[in-house]
Parts: structure tokens; sequence; C-alpha cells
């Protein structure tokens, strides 16, 4: 009998096929209280790291940029008056619910006359080749199934010259906060997400997949592995965050 392939969806392994669903279901289920869970998960701060990947793409009027992941377009409504008319954004996302919920955003505050949308998957993007000035992926990297071969599609997109940023949770660099941090997640997270979607699981699972993404230094290998140059990454708030960028020469 064939093994049957199997990836982890938090800290449990399913079949390999299984993860992308599981995953779709985490996000259809907490789309619509989405931001407001961010901004109490991370008291805010996750504007200000959202701030620092805008500062670190290199984008500027007329550029083509393709926000991966993009769902409620943060990152999007950020690049959209520094791109300006002559620029395009594409606001991407495997998930239809958090796609929609993007998109009705984008209108309510008047930003679509240079942002499309596209329901894609990061690991067979359908675009020709040499064709973004950058691409951002926010806090989605560790819900792909197969990060590599979606490392791998962001730079065969990539135009010569361009940068991939990459802005997902990591792994704190001191242990005190390593411990707290823990303990927030895997005990008070947890019951935000009940108490604000209803969906306590979902946020368990948040909790799971931030710990079974690759570290800093793997990831930057990861990067180097897909190609691409200068590969670097910044620590923000003590490595629970990281901006990992590289280039594509």
């Amino acid at each position: 009998m064939k093994e049957q392939k199997t990836t982890h969806f938090g800290f449990t392994d399913v079949p390999i096929e299984e993860k992308q669903g599981k995953v779709a279901q985490v996000f259809d289920s907490v789309a619509v209280k989405y931001d407001l869970m961010n901004d109490l998960m991370s008291a805010g701060i996750h504007r200000l790291w959202k701030r620092f990947t805008i500062e670190k793409s290199g984008a500027r009027a007329g550029s083509r940029i393709l926000d991966l992941a993009g769902g409620t377009g943060d990152l999007a409504a950020l690049f959209s008056p520094i791109v300006g008319p002559n620029g395009k954004i594409i606001l991407a996302d495997i998930n239809d619910s958090m796609l929609k919920v993007g998109r009705d955003r984008m209108i309510d505050k008047g930003l679509i006359n240079n942002i499309d949308f596209a329901q894609v998957n990061a690991e067979c993007l359908p675009f020709e080749e040499n064709y973004f000035d950058c691409i951002t992926i926010a806090f989605g990297l560790r819900n792909v199934t197969d990060k590599q071969q979606a490392l791998e599609s962001m730079y065969r997109v990539l135009k010569p010259g361009g940068r991939l940023l990459v802005l997902e949770f990591s792994q704190p660099t001191n242990e005190l906060l390593s411990k707290v941090y823990d303990s927030y997640s895997f005990n008070l997270l947890p019951k935000i997400g009940h108490w604000i979607t209803g969906d306590e699981d979902s946020y368990r699972y948040l909790a799971e997949s931030i710990r079974m993404h690759p570290d800093q230094e793997t990831l930057k290998s990861m990067f180097e592995k897909a190609q691409f140059d200068d590969c670097e990454y910044h620590n923000l708030t003590g490595g629970i965050v990281a901006l990992h960028r590289g280039f594509k020469y």
C-alpha cells in the first residue's frame, strides 16, 4: 500500500490534500471579525509591523505590487497612494471569504482605482514571469502547504530587481519573552477568539501554526534555496514577528 503523504495543520498531521480545505474553514469562520481580532491580539502593534514592511518595499509611483494572502487589505490600502494612478496592486488571497471582506473595505475607502482582486494559490501563481516589482505576504506563509514551492512561484513572477517581503510570526529571541508569549498564545488567545468570534478552535490553530512555522534562519535559507539574493530579516517586537526580505537579480 502506498504511504499517504501528510503535513501539519497546527500540531496535527493531516493528509496533504486536506490542509488547504481546513485552513479555508478557519478563515471562513474568522473573516468578518479578522481586523478586530488583529487589533486585540497585538494591541494594535500589527499596524506598525505593516508600516515597516511598506518602508522596506521600495514601492514608488508606477510600481506593480502583488499582496498575497492580502485578506482584508491593510497593506494594499497603504500601497495604493504610493503607487498612484499609474501603478497597480493585486490584492490576492486563496480564501474567498477574506477576499470579499477585503474588497468591501477597499470600496468603502475609495481605493479601487488601482487595486484589482484575485483568488489565487501562492504555490502556483497564475501570472506571467518577471511581472511584479514587489510581492508581499503578511501573516499568510505559515498557512501555505508547500512553502518552498510558494517561494519559488513568487520568484518566478518577480521582475529582475524586484523584492519579496514576508511578514510573519516567528521565534522570540529572549527566553523569558518566549515563555510569556507561549502562555498568552495557548491560554489567553483561544479565549479571546471564543469571546469575540465564537470560535476558540481557529485561534488555537493560529497559536499552533506559529510554532510549526520555520524560524528566522530556516526561512532565510528557504529564500536562498528559491534563488533570492541579499536575503535578510528584521526581528520585530523581540522576534515575535520577523520581516524577511529577498531580491531577484
